[in-house]
């Protein structure tokens, strides 16, 4: 008895499931950012302040501050790729990239995310400007203002800039062309950062 009741309990329940939709069709797939150097498992960098920098997370400007790909019709018009869906935002993935480039390429410690732990004098932050496809020009942009705090009053900023031509405005050509040009700039900065500057 107390079975059948549980059931019929559920019955409405069960029924409004069908009539409900929790989100849109999900895409066929995803993009995200691959770096192309990455530090070796069991590597280690030396923790101290002088060594340290630390990620602060990047903003971004609201046409990309989403998870599709904007393209650059024309100086006042903008769309978005059809089919072309970050798995996150992309100035997160842009800094994990970031991060993991810094690693491999200087081996300093790199402190990204919210890590009370470490006191890193040395701090990196900046804007994403662009990260889509030129429709005008048949290239995926990439362009990341960078400021940089170091000890005392010192600060420091630097635009970065990669340009991939792409061969047609889909899907299979962008979101490789995009991850070159990330990764381009990506090592621009962490050779900026390995310089001291």
């Amino acid at each position: 008895m107390k079975s059948t009741i549980k059931l019929a309990a559920l019955a409405p329940a069960l029924l409004l499931g069908g009539c409900l939709s929790f989100g849109g069709e999900a895409p066929d797939s995803l993009l995200t950012l691959t770096p192309t150097a990455m530090v070796p498992a069991g590597a280690g960098a030396p923790m101290s302040q002088s060594n340290a920098i630390a990620l602060v997370e990047f903003g971004s400007t609201k046409a990309i501050d989403v998870t599709r790909v904007p393209v650059q019709v024309t100086d006042t018009e903008l769309a978005y790729l059809q089919d072309a869906v970050w798995v996150d935002r992309p100035a997160r993935l842009f800094g994990q990239l970031v991060a993991e480039t810094i690693r491999s390429r200087t081996g300093r410690m790199v402190v990204d995310g919210d890590d009370p732990g470490v006191g890193a004098i040395d701090r990196l932050h900046g804007t994403l400007r662009s990260f889509g496809y030129d429709a005008r020009s048949r290239d995926v942009v990439v362009v990341f203002d960078a400021v940089r705090n170091g000890s005392g009053s010192n600060v420091t900023t630097r635009r970065f800039e990669s340009r991939v031509p792409v061969a047609a405005p889909e899907t299979a050509f962008v979101g490789p062309a995009l991850n070159q040009a990330a990764n381009d700039v990506a090592g621009q900065i962490a050779d900026w950062v390995g310089q001291g500057a």
